[in-house]
């Protein structure tokens, strides 16, 4: 390869490079980035998961993120990528679970779904159920160009 043919195919690749990372690299289209807190009578939700779930799902894509002592970030495919824009239905799950009874079966080698399910279905609410579904929480939001902020105080 000559020099004019290395330079021409190195910048066709950087060209094609900064074209996919315009695009979030994974052809996708472009996400901005989104966070916030989320409290519960005024104090911060310890953990849990929060869903942006897209008005027209024909349309948009969902994002979520992990609740960490009140505070979430976005993702939609990658870690932190953020949200597309367009307008969300917001649902958030918080749940305490006991898991001493999974574990312990698990040490003794007899740990099954079962245990799962019946600790799943136990565990504690660490905020009202209405959260829980897009239809019931009253939660929205419109993610546009730019990072986005959006906090959430939750009520009974």
């Amino acid at each position: 390869m000559n020099g004019l043919t290395r330079s021409l195919a190195l910048l066709g690749g950087l060209i094609l490079l900064l074209t996919a990372s315009g695009c979030g690299g994974d052809g996708l289209g472009k996400r901005y980035p989104v966070s916030g807190t989320i409290t519960y009578k005024g104090e911060p939700v310890p953990h849990g998961n929060i869903f942006f779930v897209p008005d027209d799902p024909n349309t948009g894509r969902a994002a979520s993120g992990s609740i960490s002592e009140g505070r979430y970030r976005l993702s939609t495919a990658g870690t932190n990528d953020g949200a597309f824009p367009g307008s969300y239905k917001i649902r958030i799950m918080a749940l305490e679970v006991d898991n001493s009874q999974v574990e312990a079966n698990m040490q003794g080698g007899s740990g099954r779904q079962d245990d799962v399910i019946a600790a799943t279905q136990a565990a504690q609410k660490l905020i009202p159920a209405k959260y829980e579904l897009e239809t019931t929480s009253g939660l929205t939001a419109t993610v546009e160009e730019g990072s986005n902020t959006f906090d959430f105080e939750l009520t009974d």
